[in-house]
């Protein structure tokens, strides 16, 4: 580094929640060398040990201090750089801009005021409706009392979650006034000042894009489909690219409001915008909108060839999209699926119940691709550790809720050639409809009860399905518990089962599974 380059300072994402930090390593990442390549001098601020960009030769210059106000301020004091830039650290990153820029601090990418725009729920509730974006029902509040009226008024299940927060933090689904209530005690320790956000839980299919734009053109390089329904966060749902289940209708709709979002909140850089499918009335409506990078954005990267967060970069150095030889809308799909699936690290966490929820618990992610989506899927689930026969034995056990929709799934196995093993409710019913499943003892009835047969390495696959009952969920935590001890593949949603069928299908029919690298299906689908 010479003392005649212009420097940049690059925040990072600091200490943060295992699994949930190395999305955000990989973007600063990938800016620094950008900032190199255009001349600049970088300067990482980051205290995890844990990231490559806090290796001392990743940038020209490393800090590793807290990521508060006080000691950035201090940093950008001694080095005098150009500017800092927010948008690669996640949440941590971004709650800095404010006071940043209050102290005359010059924000690359997109400025404080659009950050605060798409952070702020009233305010940017008011842009939606401006724009016309339909968003589920809700507002925010800041007290128990609040939340409950709007509960009432919005009506049961309800998404509560506070603002300014990662990884689904304290997020919740809930289904009554006194679990909202005790709910609301808990949040308000989580997150003080922050509001609390009371939406309708809508139940449909959720759908994440990523926006780079630079005020004029709004660039989406890829469309991602969660196989999971909405409800289950993000990072732990899986997803495919490009979606197979959307409509034209729908991938219209989300294009267009994610390119009316980006411009009206003057996007710089990139926006995570996550739409949930509503099939009663056939509309994407709004969820959240992230004014910074996600964790999708290595995933798309890697899949559609576009370097995203160098592309990101030249753009709040000033470089538009055009001039970098990119168009406005969604970018098309060079005809290879690419399958998410999320990784787990239950075995080496005592005690942490597995079911899948608002709140995000995987540890890391990984990719099946291939060029049909049967294939893609059945590589991301072993990869991901579901590796179950095409045949072998199973236990069901449903919620009283899912019965219905998981009958004919059951019945898909059974034909496969699974045993099908299920607890004196779900046996009763799969019974009812002529399937034969053999019944078992739930836990509290003593010797040779489920958990016993889980442990007992007879068992190639659990499906169970979480319950509103709290006495039934007690039971059920010690049955997904067991799983994870003895190793058995345990999927807790029905939209994740749906998947592991298709997948072992694919692979019973006999189907070829070609091996090749990310970089070996991109080049054969660009050429």
């Amino acid at each position: 580094m010479t003392e005649a380059q212009k420097k940049i300072v690059v925040i990072g994402s600091g200490p943060i929640r295992i699994g949930q930090g190395i999305e955000f390593d990989y973007c600063s990442v990938h800016c620094v060398w950008a900032l190199r390549e255009a001349g600049y001098s970088a300067i990482i601020v980051n205290n995890n040990p844990e990231t490559v960009s806090t290796d001392f030769d990743t940038s020209d210059r490393l800090f590793f201090e807290p990521l508060t106000t006080e000691d950035v301020l201090n940093i950008i004091d001694r080095e005098q750089p150009e500017g800092v830039i927010v948008q690669f650290g996640g949440q941590t990153a971004i709650n800095l801009a404010r006071p940043l820029t209050d102290n005359g601090v010059k924000i690359f990418g997109s400025s404080c005021e659009s950050i605060d725009l798409a952070e702020d729920r009233d305010r940017f509730e008011k842009v939606l409706s401006e724009l016309n974006i339909p968003k589920p029902a809700g507002r925010a509040v800041v007290s128990a009392e609040a939340a409950m009226l709007v509960a009432e008024e919005i009506g049961y299940p309800v998404l509560v979650r506070p603002s300014y927060v990662l990884g689904g933090r304290a997020m919740e689904i809930v289904y009554n006034s006194s679990d909202l209530q005790r709910y609301m005690q808990y949040a308000v320790d989580v997150s003080p000042k922050a509001p609390i956000l009371v939406d309708k839980y809508v139940l449909g299919k959720e759908v994440e894009v990523d926006v780079i734009s630079d005020g004029v053109d709004c660039m989406l390089p890829g469309i991602m489909e969660h196989i999971e329904r909405a409800g289950v966060h993000s990072g732990d749902s899986m997803a495919v690219y490009p979606p197979q289940s959307l409509s034209p209708d729908i991938i219209e709709q989300i294009v267009e409001n994610a390119t009316k979002l980006a411009r009206r909140l003057e996007v710089r850089g990139l926006m995570n915008i996550q739409f949930v499918v509503d099939h009663e009335t056939s509309t994407a409506q709004v969820l959240e909108v992230n004014p910074r990078a996600s964790r999708t954005v290595p995933y798309l990267s890697k899949i559609t060839g576009i370097p995203m967060v160098r592309v990101a970069t030249r753009v709040m150095l000033g470089m538009s999209l055009k001039e970098q030889g990119y168009t406005s809308g969604l970018h098309p799909n060079q005809g290879s699926i690419a399958v998410k699936a999320p990784v787990f690290s239950f075995a080496k966490l005592a005690k942490v119940d597995i079911g899948l929820g608002p709140e995000m618990k995987s540890t890391g992610e990984i990719m099946g691709l291939d060029s049909e989506y049967p294939r893609a899927l059945y590589k991301a689930m072993v990869a991901s550790g579901i590796d179950v026969p095409t045949s072998g034995t199973m236990i069901a056990t449903l919620a009283d809720a899912d019965k219905a929709e998981g009958l004919e799934i059951i019945r898909e196995f059974a034909t496969l050639g699974f045993r099908i093993y299920a607890t004196a409710g779900t046996a009763q019913f799969l019974q009812t409809n002529d399937i034969g499943a053999v019944e078992i003892k739930k836990v509290h009835q003593g010797e040779g009860n489920i958990v016993e047969l889980i442990k007992s390495g007879q068992i190639d696959l659990l499906i169970n399905t979480l319950s509103t009952d709290k006495r039934i969920e007690r039971e059920g935590k010690e049955i997904r518990r067991a799983s994870v001890e003895a190793g058995v593949p345990c999927l807790t949603s029905l939209d994740t089962a749906k998947a592991l069928l298709l997948s072992l299908k694919a692979r019973s029919a006999g189907d070829p599974f070609a091996l090749a690298t990310v970089d070996e299906y991109l080049a054969r689908t660009i050429h």
